[in-house]
């Protein structure tokens, strides 16, 4: 925020949209902020004040995502405040507006994870073999990724087929009659729980699955009357509808501009837009466009003396070789997600990793804290080295085998506060 306002004087909250300009960017305010959006989640629930209790839930998490950079930077994060966005007009005097633009939110996550697959031109998309690498590459995988990576090779390239019909087809089935639209929630539920039950993804398949919802009418949620909720004549009805037709617009420009090759995209278009960025409330999707077909996974470990070396282990991401991988969602492990981006990145790149291995030399307890353990609770190591290794599942009674590759980062260690490359004597 500091470099933000250095940068850009007057215009930072313009460019940065966060409470935080108020209140200061302490713990105690994050914290605050949090407690604030299950406030308002609560009000959401109990049915009081919900065009209030709504607006303050999407600006308590906008306040969060403009500062929490590639920490709060994912595509969940994106969906939440374009799915906040639309909850805004589902709390409002027209429902309507917001069942409908959730249907168009859902028709644009699922089109463009499909569309971007066969428009990036990957390989191992179009030749039906991704699946037989994504079980085992994805960032954060679960013991049933172990099972379905075993699968024999036919049953991958099945698998991938049906993956990218449902994510092209099924969402222009919501626009059929009725027991056509159904038929594409069940494809869409059915595709959402598989992924979460092979993969750890926080909580975008649960927020996939609310905006389904959006696809069943009155005769399904009958059983549900307290769900309904009539419209309302209001003299705020033309301003809704506007600002609706405003979000709808802008949705289907940034959808467009993601499936338009390079260069090709109007760019009167993109400035029509551009004012909306920094509510980050309407975005693009695609999930694994190019699929990873290697998983390197870095290894950190601190030494006292530059002899011994102990390994730092992550709660959630693949390290020791015989511990199982695990559920995690709806949390999201965002430093073990990270780890997976920095892998595939270098060490200079990764100025966020630079920052975690100079906290870990301070011994900072906050960021011991993420991990499983911590191997020096005394007092912290002298040394920190990081090798790349090639990770995939194992064969045998361990769960993963891994090769070495080679160093990721110099070995490092502190000197008058910083970060600096070590001299370890022979």
């Amino acid at each position: 925020m500091a470099f933000a306002r250095e940068q850009l004087g007057a215009s930072a909250p313009l460019a940065l949209p966060t409470l935080l300009w108020i209140t200061g960017a302490s713990d105690g305010a994050l914290h605050a902020l949090c407690a604030l959006g299950v406030l308002a989640a609560l009000a959401l629930i109990a049915g009081r004040g919900a065009g209030v209790a709504a607006l303050v839930a999407w600006l308590a998490y906008l306040s969060l995502a403009c500062v929490g950079d590639v920490f709060t930077n994912f595509q969940w994060d994106a969906l939440l405040l374009e799915a906040g966005a639309v909850a805004l007009f589902a709390a409002s005097a027209e429902p309507r507006l917001g069942v409908w633009l959730a249907r168009a939110l859902l028709f644009k996550l699922m089109f463009l994870s499909g569309a971007v697959k066969l428009l990036s031109g990957d390989p191992t998309w179009r030749d039906l073999s991704a699946l037989t690498y994504h079980y085992w590459t994805q960032p954060l995988p679960t013991p049933v990724a172990a099972l379905a990576a075993s699968l024999p090779q036919w049953t991958q390239r099945v698998s991938t087929a049906v993956t990218l019909a449902i994510e092209l087809a099924a969402p222009w089935a919501m626009l059929g009659p009725r027991r056509v639209r159904l038929t594409s929630a069940g494809l869409l539920v059915g595709l959402q729980c598989l992924i979460a039950l092979t993969g750890n993804y926080g909580f975008f398949n649960l927020l996939t699955l609310v905006l389904c919802a959006s696809l069943l009418d009155d005769a399904e949620l009958a059983r549900f009357s307290w769900l309904r909720r009539a419209a309302r004549e209001t003299r705020w009805r033309v301003p809704l509808r506007v600002a609706a037709g405003t979000l709808a617009f802008a949705s289907l420009v940034v959808a467009l501009e993601r499936v338009t090759p390079p260069g090709r995209f109007p760019t009167v278009l993109r400035l029509a837009v551009a004012p909306l960025q920094p509510l980050r409330s309407v975005n693009s999707y695609g999930l694994f466009a190019v699929m990873t077909t290697e998983r390197p996974e870095i290894a950190i470990e601190g030494s006292v003396d530059g002899v011994t070396w102990l390994p730092y282990e992550f709660r959630w991401k693949p390290g020791a070789l015989d511990r199982a991988p695990r559920f995690s969602a709806p949390h999201m492990p965002r430093v073990d997600w990270q780890m997976w981006f920095a892998a595939l990145g270098s060490c200079q790149e990764e100025i966020w990793f630079q920052r975690f291995l100079l906290r870990l030399l301070e011994g900072s307890p906050p960021v011991t804290g993420l991990l499983a353990s911590d191997p020096f609770p005394d007092a912290p190591p002298r040394y920190l080295r990081t090798t790349l290794w090639q990770y995939r599942f194992a064969s045998g009674r361990a769960w993963w085998e891994r090769s070495a590759e080679r160093p990721y980062c110099p070995i490092v260690t502190l000197e008058d506060g910083h970060l600096t490359r070590a001299e370890i004597p022979p």
